[in-house]
C-alpha cells in the first residue's frame, strides 16, 4: 500500500513538472499594458461635429501640484498622479533615480518619466523613451521651449492607436534638472493644448539640487 501511494505522488509531481509555465512579462511590456489599460478606462463619447473655424483651446487650470521623489510639477487640480511602476510591481515602485507616473480624466492623459542622467545636456533621448511607452508617433519637428530656468525640447505627437479615437492630439517634451532627465507627454482633445499644458506644468516645476 505504501509503495502504491509513493507511486501516485511521483506521478503527480511528474505531471506538475510537465505543466505549462507562466510566461515572464518584461518591464517594458508591463508599462505598455499599463498605458493601454489606463487609456481603455477613459470613458468614450460621441464626438461633436467639427466646427468650420479653428477652435480656441479651452483653458485648463494647473492649480494642482505633485511633489514627491524630490521634484514638483504642476497638473490639473482634478487629476492625481499614480505610480505606474508600483501598480504593476509593488516591490519596485518609482524612486528618486527613476520612475513613471500617469494621470487621466475623460479629456486628458498625462505621463511623466524620469531617470538619473548625470552630465547629460541634451535630453532628447527621453522623448523617444516616453513615446515607446505608448507606441506614439512624432507629428512635427522638435522645438526648444524656455520656461523660467528650464529649457525643454517639445514635439507634437499622434497618440497610440488605443487612445487616438478619444484623445486625438498630443505632445511630448524632455528636459534636465540636477543630474536627472525628465520626460512628459499628454494626450488631449484639442490641438496645441498639450504645449500650453506643458508650459503651465513647467512654471511650477522644481527639483532638488
Amino acid at each position: 500500500m505504501k509503495n502504491f501511494i509513493v507511486l501516485i505522488l511521483a506521478s503527480l509531481l511528474a505531471l506538475t513538472g510537465c505543466g505549462p509555465k507562466t510566461p515572464t512579462i518584461s518591464t517594458n511590456d508591463q508599462i505598455r499594458i499599463a498605458v493601454e489599460e489606463t487609456i481603455a478606462a477613459v470613458p468614450t463619447y460621441t464626438p461633436y461635429p467639427f466646427p468650420t473655424f479653428a477652435p480656441t483651446p479651452t483653458p485648463v487650470s494647473l492649480s494642482g501640484i505633485f511633489c514627491e521623489y524630490q521634484f514638483c510639477i504642476g497638473h490639473p487640480n482634478d487629476m492625481a498622479f499614480f505610480d505606474v511602476s508600483a501598480q504593476h510591481n509593488p516591490a519596485a515602485p518609482s524612486t528618486m533615480s527613476q520612475g513613471l507616473l500617469a494621470a487621466y480624466n475623460a479629456s486628458l492623459f498625462i505621463q511623466v518619466v524620469w531617470q538619473n542622467a548625470p552630465g547629460v545636456t541634451d535630453p532628447q533621448f527621453m522623448i523617444d523613451t516616453i513615446l515607446q511607452y505608448g507606441a506614439d508617433t512624432r507629428n512635427g519637428s522638435v522645438e526648444q521651449i524656455s520656461v523660467g530656468n528650464i529649457k525643454a525640447f517639445y514635439i507634437p505627437i499622434t497618440p497610440t492607436a488605443s487612445a487616438v479615437s478619444t484623445l486625438p492630439y498630443g505632445g511630448a517634451a524632455a528636459w534636465t534638472c540636477s543630474g536627472r532627465a525628465f520626460a512628459w507627454k499628454a494626450y488631449t482633445t484639442q490641438p496645441d493644448l498639450a504645449k500650453t499644458l506643458l508650459q503651465a506644468a513647467l512654471q511650477r516645476f522644481t527639483c532638488d539640487q
